[in-house]
């Protein structure tokens, strides 16, 4: 009951009976229902938890059956989180014994291991998996323009021309005078940031050109 307080006050809709049901309810239609219908299922594997589930007893038992058969094709396995709260040796279900389990058992680590489940349940990982980046031993192609090579010279000699000798200029009186919008701008701008011609100067209001694109404008006579 607890867990299931504070895990709907983390954003989370956890279903429990001593919420849902009352008198004259039909207790295995509540149980195949929500399991069938949550996208994630944690068993909170006590040690007589574990023993009920083992030996199929009681409705313990009936949650078993329920997930390890086809009596409900919706079910997703994947989608069971066991959650280890137990004394000595840990123990899970036999049915569950490959799935990887979030130990409550410490008390000492309840903090650690609820922000896990709460990351876990949210998909709200600590460390994101980040893009694979470039063979080093392999040389990388220089970025095509993708064909908008005479717009981005158009966007350079702008800035370069309206900056003159000032240290920046101001990204939407370039894109008024582009006549383009704002948010185009920013792609164009971003492009030529790749090149190494422009940067923004303190934060994306401001843009300025950079030696590179001075230099590059000049040789296409791109400078008034």
């Amino acid at each position: 009951m607890e867990l299931a307080i504070r895990l709907r006050n983390n954003g989370i809709d956890a279903i429990i009976d001593q919420f849902e049901l009352k008198a004259g309810d039909d207790v295995p239609h509540f149980m195949e229902t929500n399991l069938s219908n949550a996208n994630k299922i944690l068993m909170i594997c006590t040690e007589r938890y574990v023993d009920k589930a083992d030996k199929g007893s009681g409705g313990v038992g009936y949650e078993k059956m329920i997930i390890t058969s086809n009596l409900l094709e919706k079910i997703n396995e994947s989608k069971v989180i066991p959650i280890i709260r137990q004394n000595g040796e840990i123990k899970v279900p036999t049915f569950l014994k490959t799935k990887l389990y979030i130990n409550f058992s410490k008390d000492d680590d309840y903090e650690y291991s609820y922000d896990d489940l709460v990351r876990t349940i949210h998909n709200s990982p600590v460390f994101e998996k980040p893009p694979v980046g470039n063979n080093p031993f392999k040389a990388v192609k220089k970025e095509e323009l993708d064909g908008d090579s005479k717009l981005l010279d158009e966007t350079l000699s702008m800035i370069i021309n309206l900056q003159g000798v000032d240290p920046s200029v101001n990204s939407t009186r370039v894109a008024n005078n582009l006549n383009i919008s704002t948010a185009m701008f920013r792609v164009l701008a971003t492009k030529l940031i790749k090149l190494d011609y422009v940067k923004w100067s303190s934060d994306t209001r401001w843009v300025r050109a950079t030696d590179k694109g001075f230099l590059y404008a000049h040789n296409k006579n791109l400078i008034k």
